[in-house]
């Protein structure tokens, strides 16, 4: 009786074992990927080929012209001794972002007065009272080698120029496009990062999985009708490259472009089910979509 129990307990244990190793292996919720090896768990991800190329830069005074030799020769000290490297590791590498302050506005003090939109992770963000970004960083430096004190002007992206044009702030700093329409505003400093379009999706959506190029992307694009929603930060290269703009080129799409005041909002109304695609900046689409799906 007892060498029978055990033979049955063996043979149980024996076919649990076997059916919980063929669980493991085959399962897609398990491992997270389905059988093309691609992550299931994914809200949202990048169609990572580039859509446009661009330059950013900061936007000068037009009235200051001494300001902007500065800051050109600035940009060139700061890429040859290492410290912009740093910057651009704090953010996309293993070093840590730094806090920046801002002073208030005060006219009886030599100030440094910035114009930007802190909705523009990695380049310009806050946590509370303080500025983070990559932007902000070099702020900090150009401020403190000015021998000035910082004051960072938080505004609507597209207000950004103007308010330097108005006078209003000695300089942008907002991962802002070299752009000939901008030039009525500001003088432009010397590049400092290049930069790019890409799309941002469901983490479901599969319409440009098999694309190569952006040539590929663009014929689908092309092929959308009205009814298409597409999601982009007001006023950026992404507004212009799905309406159309004759400085860049860009012949625009028969889509509905939806503005937003940041690339987070617009890519939460994607979720939402309200647009069916973002297209906006490549670095701000990395953080976007990391950041929301480690929220899973």
């Amino acid at each position: 009786m007892k060498k029978g129990l055990a033979y049955s307990l063996v043979l149980i244990i024996i076919f649990a074992l076997a059916v919980f190793t063929f669980a493991g292996c085959g399962s897609q919720a398990n491992t997270g990927q389905n059988k093309d090896g691609q992550n299931t768990n994914v809200k949202v991800k990048v169609v990572d080929i580039p859509l446009t190329q661009e330059e950013y830069a900061f936007g000068v005074d037009k009235n200051q012209p001494e300001l902007l030799e500065k800051v050109n020769k600035f940009i060139a000290q700061i890429k040859a001794d290492g410290t912009y490297e740093k910057i651009i590791n704090n953010y996309f590498g293993d070093g840590e972002p730094q806090a920046v302050a801002s002073a208030e506005l005060d006219k009886s003090k030599d100030q440094l007065v910035v114009a930007t939109n802190a909705a523009f992770e990695p380049f310009e963000y806050t946590k509370g009272d303080k500025y983070y970004g990559i932007d902000m960083e070099i702020a900090a430096l150009l401020a403190e080698h000015l021998g000035k004190e910082l004051v960072i002007s938080n505004m609507d992206f597209d207000a950004v120029c103007l308010s330097v044009g108005q006078g209003k702030a000695d300089i942008a700093m907002a991962g802002l496009t070299i752009k000939e329409d901008r030039k009525e505003y500001v003088n432009f400093s010397d590049k400092y990062y290049d930069a790019a379009q890409k799309i941002i999706v469901k983490g479901d959506d599969s319409t440009f999985d098999q694309c190569k190029t952006a040539a590929d992307v663009e014929a689908i694009l092309k092929g959308l009708d009205s009814k298409t929603r597409i999601g982009v930060q007001t006023g950026t290269t992404g507004q212009f490259y799905v309406e159309g703009d004759e400085d860049w080129g860009f012949e625009g799409y028969n889509v509905e472009c939806v503005g937003y005041r940041s690339g987070s909002l617009a890519v939460q109304d994607m979720l939402n089910g309200n647009i069916d695609l973002v297209i906006i900046d490549e670095a701000p689409a990395e953080f976007i979509t990391k950041a929301i799906n480690e929220l899973n």
